[in-house]
């Protein structure tokens, strides 16, 4: 077995992973595993983990597919075993499926992969089958060349993530714990991407955002009840009527500001390069946040919970008032806040709509510290001395909401870098999402520097 030194020098400035991470990431993004978050229309999953599942056998792994609580989520595993076997089992984690596309709407066919202008395009480019790339160019690249890490690495490539993992990582969680015998510490999206800041000396910086902590997902349901009749007559209890005015009050109310352990260290860090200071008082905050670009949206939301209207259902003829109304909610709550926000949603709903969760997952946050964050950073300082690692809040959701119930302590750590120009925001579940050529090869040899080094 090559030595991690001999594995590395051996093969010259370009690896095996980073000579077909490209390939492997638009082959990916051909399979079409849109999540339309109802088992009868959710595909394709099943097929883009066998042919995941081919190319780690075909390398000389020992895999294991497993089929998440229904036909067709499929999910593949695979153990490199390491130098040290008393050390904790490292994870590293991507989900196969994607939100839906409509081609009509992009510039390209959102599952051609195609690879042009610098860029591969599709939907999942960023998420996440980027790192899915990433994940299997180096797990074959670690067999093919019998490389040995300092301990064992899990890689998963795991379904329904977009659908809050109920046919995923949940079920894999709750019926299969078996699968990660072992694990201690799991790395997957949405972090490790660059955000170029100007510094106060006029020079620019670039911040690689860790993720340590994401707020709890919840998709609540408001449903109003009142007497249906004819739309003629006059009437005073409207279930329309009074589910509308509760969706209002909801939708428009501004939660308080709340600050989180690691959006405090991210905006200390913040002030440290830029000079300006992020003071989390002032009525202005969102204003000093904006001149972050387009980043500001994502940690904004990290200041706050958030509830906003995603459906409304209601009647079924236009002269019948109906008995019921119904709407949905996407909320993300703050590490710490559940109790008191849903104290707040039920003053502001009152006391003729009642409340129920489709979905409640919940928060995650753990310190920016340890060996593994130590390593994080030392990839990325070998690859990119201009950078610096900063720990964030995620307002979404992803795995490690189901993996930290086992125990394991979770990171988002996809390293990319981005061109400051770029809208990456933006591109997650947006039109003509798409990835970097360059982004990928850094990501790579980051990330392989990373595992290496773990």
């Amino acid at each position: 077995m090559a030595s991690i030194d001999e594995a590395v020098s051996s093969r010259g400035p370009v690896g095996r992973a980073e000579s077909e991470v490209v390939d492997l990431v638009s082959a990916l993004i051909r399979f079409d595993t849109s999540n339309t978050g109802e088992l009868e229309t959710t595909k394709g999953e099943r097929d883009c983990a066998l042919w995941v599942k081919e190319r780690l056998e075909e390398v000389g792994y020992e895999t294991e597919y497993v089929e998440s609580g229904a036909p067709g989520r499929g999910n593949v595993f695979a153990r490199l075993r390491g130098a040290d076997p008393r050390r904790g089992t490292l994870m590293i984690h991507g989900h196969l499926d994607v939100v839906p596309a409509e081609p009509a709407d992009w510039s390209v066919h959102p599952f051609s992969g195609a690879v042009e202008d610098g860029y591969v395009w599709g939907r999942g480019a960023v998420d996440m089958k980027d790192m899915c790339g990433m994940m299997l160019a180096l797990a074959r690249q670690f067999k093919a060349e019998g490389t040995v890490p300092p301990r064992d690495i899990l890689f998963a490539f795991v379904a329904d993530e977009e659908a809050g993992g109920k046919y995923g990582c949940q079920w894999l969680v709750d019926h299969r714990p078996d699968l990660f015998e072992g694990v201690t510490e799991a790395v997957g999206e949405v972090g490790g991407f660059s955000l170029t800041i100007p510094r106060a000396d006029g020079t620019e910086k670039r911040l690689y955002l860790v993720e340590t902590a994401e707020k709890g997902l919840g998709w609540m349901r408001l449903t109003a009840k009142a007497t249906a009749g004819h739309g003629s007559f006059l009437h005073e209890d409207n279930a329309v009527t009074i589910l509308a005015d509760a969706v209002s009050r909801l939708g428009n109310h501004t939660f308080p500001l709340v600050m989180s352990d690691s959006v405090a260290e991210f905006l200390t860090v913040l002030a440290e390069e830029t000079g300006v200071e992020f003071d989390p008082n002032s009525p202005d905050i969102d204003g000093t946040l904006a001149k972050l670009g387009s980043i500001a949206r994502i940690i904004g939301a990290t200041l706050r919970d958030t509830a906003n209207p995603t459906m409304l259902k209601a009647g079924y003829k236009a002269n019948v008032i109906p008995q019921t109304a119904e709407a949905v909610f996407d909320c993300r709550v703050l590490p710490g806040r559940q109790a008191a926000f849903e104290r707040e949603v039920d003053a502001l709903i009152g006391p003729n709509v009642t409340r129920e969760w489709i979905t409640k997952l919940d928060s995650y946050e753990t310190t920016f510290d340890g060996d593994l964050v130590d390593a994080m950073n030392d990839a990325i300082l070998a690859h990119d001395p201009n950078g610096r690692t900063v720990p964030y809040m995620l307002s979404a959701g992803t795995d490690a909401k189901a993996f930290a119930r086992l125990g394991i302590r979770c990171f988002g750590f996809a390293p990319l870098r981005l061109p400051p120009e770029l809208d990456f925001a933006a591109l997650f579940h947006g039109v003509d999402e798409r990835v970097p050529v360059d982004a990928l090869h850094f990501g790579t040899r980051v990330m392989e520097h990373f595992l290496l080094h773990s």
